[in-house]
């Protein structure tokens, strides 16, 4: 499955628009990671705790979004972007959305 962020997908043209797919996961906040992300808060930098939850979280909606675009026949998706909101908190959601497309080589 070919996924990008631009309006269409070098070498291939777009042969039949699907729709809007989207894919999301909530997450909420871990307190053994909320107390090392603390820590680290007083002295500074990455905190690599969080940074694995937000990738993951990514790679999760990401799959559903292209599973989404599969069921409808795409072999790509155009437009893709990310979206984050807050559920509540200590629980965010992490969305991810695009257009499903059939694409073939020009």
């Amino acid at each position: 499955m070919i996924v990008v962020t631009t309006p269409r997908v070098e070498g291939m043209r777009i042969v039949r628009v699907l729709g809007l797919v989207r894919g999301n996961t909530v997450r909420s906040r871990h307190i053994g990671r909320d107390l090392l992300a603390g820590i680290r808060n007083v002295v500074g930098g990455e905190i690599p705790e969080y940074t694995k939850l937000l990738a993951e979280s990514r790679e999760q909606a990401v799959d559903r979004m292209v599973e989404e675009a599969r069921a409808l026949g795409g072999n790509a998706v155009v437009q893709m972007r990310f979206q984050t909101s807050m559920i509540a908190r200590l629980a965010a959601e992490l969305l991810v959305y695009g257009t499903a497309v059939v694409v073939e080589k020009d």
